[in-house]
């Protein structure tokens, strides 16, 4: 499976394009991009992701078609929530799996310890990155960590700044940078400072870490299976997550219900 001819098929809701691969393929594109130096970000959609970006056609125009220099960076959308899943299931008359970023990170990690990369952490705590450095060590001992970061938002809204943590990230010549901020700031900031760091391979992946690191509760299986993480997630975190859950996610929803389309081979003309 190659970066830069993708053959495999993809959702489209409006402007925002989602990626329809089972694990395999996507472990594979995180190796190809690891062994030959292309840039490559992974993205999970859910209905949040929709809220954010469905309304930013030039955010998703620039950063999803199929023939992207080798240089230049390369964007995977994957399937994360189940109601997006459910959908890409009903277009396609199959099913696809969920690729949630906390799900992968432990896998990705794995690869980079066996291929040789360094990871990086931007985002999140001190104390997240503090239980994170113990696990990574019991878990992965092989793997190298080039460094965390965890600066305030002002400073990665702030361009100097920013310039600032990508130079110090490629100094400790990192390969993995593991962002995890909020959307759509973490994508953002890939997007404008990420090929600035050096790295090759970029995970968007949220709160990744901090289920990682067990700062978090991650909801049992059984409630992720039947759509209901959500659900849980918004029961420990009522406070953050009452308006992503309650006000946003309904209207990212019905719009996916009635928007969503098949597209086998996607390239920007067909945005026309």
């Amino acid at each position: 499976m190659s970066l830069d001819y993708p053959s495999w098929p993809r959702m489209m809701v409006d402007n925002v394009v989602i990626d329809l691969l089972v694990r395999d393929a996507a472990m594979s594109l995180v190796v190809e991009s690891l062994s030959t130096s292309t840039p490559l970000a992974l993205l999970s959609a859910n209905l949040h992701y929709l809220h954010e970006f469905v309304d930013h056609p030039e955010w998703i125009y620039r950063r999803s078609a199929s023939e992207v220099p080798h240089d230049q960076l390369h964007w995977v959308t994957l399937l994360d929530g189940m109601p997006l899943i459910r959908r890409a299931n009903s277009l396609t008359g199959r099913r696809w799996p969920r690729l949630a970023g906390s799900d992968l990170l432990e896998p990705i990690l794995i690869q980079a310890a066996r291929l040789g990369s360094s990871v990086a952490f931007l985002g999140g705590t001190s104390e997240t990155h503090h239980a994170l450095r113990e696990i990574l060590h019991s878990r992965i001992p092989t793997l190298r960590i080039s460094g965390f970061w965890a600066p305030p938002q002002a400073e990665l809204l702030d361009t100097h700044a920013s310039h600032r943590i990508a130079s110090e990230i490629r100094e400790a010549k990192t390969g993995v940078l593991v962002v995890a901020l909020s959307k759509p700031l973490q994508e953002d900031w890939i997007a404008t400072y990420g090929l600035a760091t050096g790295a090759v391979l970029f995970l968007s992946f949220g709160a990744a870490i901090d289920f990682f690191a067990g700062r978090v509760t991650r909801a049992p299986n059984w409630i992720s299976n039947i759509g209901a993480e959500w659900a849980w997630r918004l029961l420990h975190e009522p406070t953050r997550l009452w308006r992503r859950y309650l006000v946003y996610g309904p209207p990212a929803w019905y719009r996916l219900r009635r928007r969503a389309r098949l597209m086998a081979s996607w390239t920007p003309h067909q945005l026309g």
